[in-house]
């Protein structure tokens, strides 16, 4: 009996993660494995750019859980530099193109996984495609902006977009000794906290010497006569110098492949799926990592969140079916932690804007305290903004931004939430205490009291 055919597109944590699993439960007999990367890399951490940039990481190759070698030496066959450009879903075969050739060939398959990814957006502006101007998703990309800053002369560095990416590239330019000025359009930072959380974020961004402008719309990159950025203008008339801009506006999922195939798409541009990962309506095709849509067990409904952790789980869960075993991704309650400096950013769950957009009736609770006992030495303050439903009390979302050991305490908030617990609840959890690790009510449990309080305040 001939070898099932499984095809990968997407050679990054779901797509890999999927392959290794499938592998460990089917050898080459059984299943043929034939990945397909545009890139150079597999397997690898995007989520540790910044870091790399920044010096924390010395380079590239340490951001590579597993190699192209690796994963062919256990049977998978990785093809990198090359690119899926069709679909052809009633003939069960994809085509794709080598980038440095340019030839083309069509490969077959039983089992087909997407996992293209996500890619930077990049608004139609002009300019936008000058010289020095950088998106930050992959290795590859990495790469670019690390030959571009060491070849740039001048230190003035533009971050366009202050979300996630855009507030960690930020810091990193600042650690390579450019001057930074990040550019967004919103009221504060860090979009995906409340605007009354971001403040804290943007002051501690001014005191680290980043220059942050807020409601700032991008309409033009400026050059030189030799095509290279040379300032970023804004439409409020100003303009900003840059030696290198880095474009931190946030992704957006790659699946223009699944749309010309005319595969299901949600809201946000990503695929479908049901629990199993497979694309709705495709019993043998199967998707996961920055390209798709998941439920969100708050809100119940679909979101783009992508994030490695996901990415890992997705392909964990596809491999499992593609091998002949089961697993299901429930779906997730949107947790993400980052740092600026020193400071600890962290949420879970919903925003105040997220409720209004479900039609939840809600109340918020804030308190700041301190990472450990307050008579500890080196003890830091840290801010707590908690969401419940205002009839129920059930936990909607937390936020917490301070020093050290404040990022973390937020997956204590993520299981309550996966478990639909209520802020009532919360205040009983028996939590670690000892003086240098947290004072005797832990942070979020003084936010859960005030926000039991504020739920009883309100009334139905």
């Amino acid at each position: 009996m001939a070898a099932e055919r499984l095809v990968v597109v997407g050679g990054d944590a779901a797509g890999m993660s999927a392959a290794s699993q499938a592998r460990r439960l089917k050898g080459p007999a059984e299943l043929e494995i034939t990945a397909f990367e545009r890139g150079h890399f597999t397997s690898y951490s995007a989520c540790g750019i910044p870091y790399w940039i920044g010096g924390q990481v010395a380079g590239a190759e340490d951001l590579v859980a597993r190699t192209p070698e690796e994963h062919r030496a256990r049977g998978i066959d990785v093809r990198t530099r090359t690119e899926v450009v069709e679909l052809d879903l009633a003939g069960q075969r994809v085509r794709s193109r080598d980038l440095e050739s340019g030839s083309e060939s069509w490969t077959g398959y039983d089992q087909l996984v997407l996992a293209t990814g996500a890619r930077p957006v990049r608004p139609r502006l002009p300019g936008i495609g000058a010289h020095g101007v950088h998106g930050v998703q992959s290795l590859d990309d990495g790469r670019r902006l690390m030959t571009s800053l060491e070849r740039t002369e001048g230190r003035r560095a533009v971050v366009v977009g202050a979300g996630y990416i855009g507030v960690e590239m930020a810091e990193a330019l600042v650690g390579r000794g450019f001057d930074v000025t990040v550019l967004h359009r919103g009221e504060q930072p860090m979009a995906t906290l409340d605007p009354d959380m971001g403040g804290l974020v943007h002051r501690a961004m001014n005191g680290m010497g980043i220059a942050t402008v807020s409601r700032a719309e991008v309409t033009k990159i400026l050059t030189d006569d030799e095509g290279r950025v040379r300032a970023v203008a804004t439409a409020a008339g100003d303009e900003y110098p840059a030696d290198v801009v880095v474009l931190g506006i946030g992704v957006e999922p790659r699946t223009a492949l699944a749309r010309a195939a005319g595969l299901p798409l949600g809201l946000s541009g990503g695929l479908l799926t049901d629990l199993s990962m497979r694309v709705r309506g495709h019993g043998n095709i199967w998707s996961g990592g920055d390209c798709v849509e998941v439920l969100d067990l708050v809100s119940g409904r679909t979101r783009h969140i992508p994030l490695g952790t996901h990415a890992n789980k997705h392909g964990q869960v596809i491999g499992s079916g593609v091998g002949g075993g089961y697993a299901t991704f429930p779906g997730v309650v949107g947790t993400a932690v980052s740092k600026v400096c020193d400071l600890e950013i962290a949420r879970t769950g919903l925003r105040e804007k997220d409720a209004l957009d479900v039609g939840l009736r809600f109340v918020t609770a804030t308190i700041t305290s301190t990472n450990t006992a307050g008579y500890y030495p080196g003890a830091t303050e840290m801010t707590v903004k908690m969401l419940a439903e205002r009839r129920t009390g059930r936990l909607l979302g937390v936020q917490i931004v301070g020093g050290a050991g404040a990022a973390k305490r937020v997956d204590v908030a993520a299981v309550a939430l996966t478990a639909g617990m209520t802020v009532d609840q919360m205040v009983s959890l028996d939590l670690g205490y000892a003086p240098p690790f947290s004072p005797v009510w832990d942070p979020v449990l003084v936010a859960a009291r005030k926000a039991v309080s504020a739920v009883r305040a309100a009334g139905v």
